[in-house]
């Protein structure tokens, strides 16, 4: 029997709460939680045997390099792999594919190849492609897949062919959950000479990994998601293939001989591992996989299964809800939108949030897989072995309520939508948006907790001006968001430099972060938007904790949209053209 009590007794951080609620992660599908086996070997890494690696003579030096190739001949035994020094490590499943995008696309790619990758995969194991065949001349094809989130090998087969010359494949989707036959697809790629890369990443920390057994040609995997460090991962390749491939970086430890006119590289795994590595990330990913081995896979992945089962069948039964990724064969994760009421999915992660369940919302570095869906985002619980019924069954709860509480809310009577020759843009709503920042910076001193502070910009947001839809362009999106955002400006009528702007969400959050944008530039000069400190004062109100400045909330994409709108209007206004924020700023989306 597979004791889970005891297993979350190995993971201190599970231990504390979240808004004063226990807190249950269930985003594992980004990072893990590390056993104190690992913590503690990271320690006694730096305490004890903390030195360079490889090129000392003296004795801690000769620790740390043992101590650091033991963890390679660990993660070796671990893929089940050949020989250790076809084991590269890497910061992670990232770094891995880009070496060998860049590598193998250097050895290998010409023009008029092609590069197969799958509809379901995540931009890490895109946009190197994408730089492979940009500089290669190289032609990118791609597996489709069904509406269940399910590779057609069929159409794979059939995009086959002489000029495929590599196919690199998720192996469990980090979005859908989908679980690839990577075995298969490895087997139809050979028979063109194609060669395959599988990106394992969300795989290797469930089942037992085996790259023999498997037939690719490179495994990558991230050590962060497999109770390990951060920072750290491994790449496994073929030694015929590494060896003809030319070194990823170049610098100290790589190299045989250097002079100015000529280098010649070391044997692998050296080859690829310029530099300083991370030897503590090494050391701990070892430790990692002591630990799993340890525990056994036999052990959990039936624990891991019945709570992906048991939160599929809840999620399933809440009116409203609807599973994105329904696959036959799928791993630890279960994505889903709530359509009946609408709620977006940034709003249900942050309202999870408050219930200490921590999930992952948005497209999850995986665009294309959500365009394929037809929604712009999803929420994403992804389980491990530490992972309990109680937490599902708490998770699913909170979701039920969610949607109940939602769809008893009173019906919103919309307004009839005003003409585009009548729109109704807000009006300043103080002198300047210093002293309309001061007025906001009062309110919010008088709330107590971020609580109140949430309810309060719910609250702005359910009185925000009404764009019409026909201003809800693809122009006037707003890209690099959780959400679906669209803000459209113009110059103020009447003035020579003043600022309208409407801007919608679909999430409430944004919404009224958007409220407080308006009242602090709607109406108010370029010259005043440009030069007021806006990320000092979402600072001041003590946002900077609850909410991101970056992809989370579009929050910083927003005002970079206004700031490049304000800096557009005073470069035609003669006695101001040189009233522009830093260029970091104004850069457009």
């Amino acid at each position: 029997m597979f004791d889970v009590a005891k297993i979350r007794d190995d993971f201190p951080i599970l231990r504390q709460t979240a808004h004063g609620k226990p807190l249950v992660y269930l985003d594992n599908a980004a990072t893990t939680q590390k056993p104190r086996a690992v913590i503690d070997r990271l320690v006694r890494y730096y305490e004890t045997e903390n030195a360079n690696i490889h090129r000392g003579v003296y004795e801690l030096s000769q620790r740390a390099t043992a101590a650091y190739e033991l963890a390679r001949e660990k993660v070796a035994r671990f893929l089940n792999a050949p020989q250790s020094p076809e084991v590269i490590f890497t910061r992670g499943s990232t770094e891995g594919i880009n070496l060998v995008a860049s590598s193998f696309g250097r050895a290998f790619l010409k023009a008029g190849d092609e590069i197969i990758l799958s509809a379901m995969e995540h931009h890490s194991n895109i946009v190197p492609w994408q730089l492979a065949a940009e500089q290669s001349g190289a032609k990118i094809r791609v597996i489709p897949m069904n509406d269940a989130g399910e590779l057609s090998l069929d159409e794979f087969e059939r995009l086959l062919n002489p000029r495929t010359k590599i196919v690199s494949v998720v192996h469990v989707s980090n979005s859908l959950g989908s679980v690839n036959d990577v075995k298969r697809i490895s087997e139809l790629a050979h028979r063109v000479g194609a060669k395959v890369l599988v990106d394992g990443a969300q795989w290797a920390a469930h089942h037992p990994t085996d790259v023999q057994k498997f037939g690719c040609d490179f495994y990558v995997f991230s050590g962060h998601k497999l109770f390990g460090p951060t920072g750290i991962g491994a790449l496994w390749g073929r030694s015929e293939l590494l060896e003809q491939m030319p070194p990823y970086h170049g610098g100290g430890d790589m190299i045989e001989s250097v002079t100015f006119e000529k280098t010649t590289y070391a044997a692998l795994p050296n080859k690829f591992e310029a530099g300083t590595p991370d030897i503590a990330g090494a050391i701990g990913l070892g430790a990692a996989i002591d630990y799993l081995q340890s525990i056994g896979f036999e052990s959990f992945e039936s624990h891991e299964a019945a709570l992906l089962d048991h939160a599929t069948k809840l999620l399933k039964e809440i009116p409203g809800v609807r599973l994105i990724g329904t696959a036959r064969k799928r791993g630890g994760v279960v994505s889903f939108v709530i359509e009946d009421p609408f709620i977006a999915s940034l709003d249900v992660g942050t309202k999870l949030d408050h219930q200490g369940i921590a999930v992952r919302t948005g497209h999850h570095c995986c665009q294309p897989v959500m365009e394929r869906m037809g929604v712009p985002a999803t929420i994403r619980a992804s389980v491990a072995l530490y992972n309990t019924i109680n937490e599902v069954e708490f998770f699913a709860g909170a979701v039920r309520k969610i949607v109940e509480d939602e769809r008893a809310k009173k019906p919103k009577q919309l307004a009839v939508a005003p003409s585009r020759s009548a729109l109704a843009f807000p009006e300043p709503a103080a002198a300047s948006p210093r002293a309309a920042a001061e007025e906001l910076a009062d309110l919010f001193d008088a709330l107590e907790d971020w609580t109140d502070r949430y309810q309060y910009i719910i609250s702005l947001g359910e009185k925000l001006p009404f764009m019409p839809p026909e201003l809800k362009t693809d122009a006037n999106r707003v890209r690099g968001c959780m959400s679906t955002v669209h803000l459209f400006a113009r110059r103020k009528p009447g003035t020579e430099d003043g600022v309208d702007f409407l801007a919608d969400s679909d999430a409430e959050i944004v919404r009224g972060l958007i409220a407080i944008l308006e009242k602090v530039f709607a109406g108010q000069s370029a010259q005043e938007v440009l030069a007021f400190d806006i990320e000092g004062f979402f600072k001041r109100l003590g946002l900077e904790d609850n909410l991101s400045m970056g992809r989370r909330n579009g929050l910083a994409s927003m005002i970079q949209r206004i700031r490049a709108y304000a800096s557009a209007i005073c470069s035609t206004v003669p006695a101001r053209r040189d009233c522009v924020p830093p260029k970091a700023e104004v850069s457009r989306n």
